[in-house]
């Protein structure tokens, strides 16, 4: 019995650990981002403060990795949980299409959403 190794790219070695790298900047980001918008009311539930918060390069660009890091992490794992299944060329290749595209529409809806303050 022989074991070929197929190496990190074919293994998932990378995607495996940017989901977790991910996965450990999106928990601070949604504690960060329950504290400021759900801990307290008076915070940012008004459309005015949310100009405000967005007027802030700061706050812009956290929401925009928030929104990034948040798709790639969401739509990598439903990548990989697809992948454990076994499927013709075809249909893997199609709903990877999907995913892709997808995560694109809605990366540039929520960039231009954060853009547009």
């Amino acid at each position: 019995m022989s074991f070929k190794y197929y190496g990190s790219r074919k293994s998932g070695s990378i995607g495996w650990l940017l989901q977790r790298i991910t996965g450990i900047f999106l928990i601070f980001a949604m504690v960060g981002h329950y504290i400021l918008m759900h801990y307290s009311p008076e915070t940012g539930h008004s459309y005015d403060q949310s100009v405000m918060r967005f007027s802030n390069a700061y706050w812009k660009m956290f929401y925009l990795t928030f929104i990034t890091l948040g798709l790639w992490h969401g739509l990598n794992g439903i990548w990989s949980i697809l992948r454990d299944y076994k499927m013709k060329p075809w249909v893997a290749i199609t709903l990877y299409g999907i995913i892709v595209v997808s995560g694109i529409a809605f990366w540039v809806l929520g960039v231009s959403t954060a853009l547009s303050f």
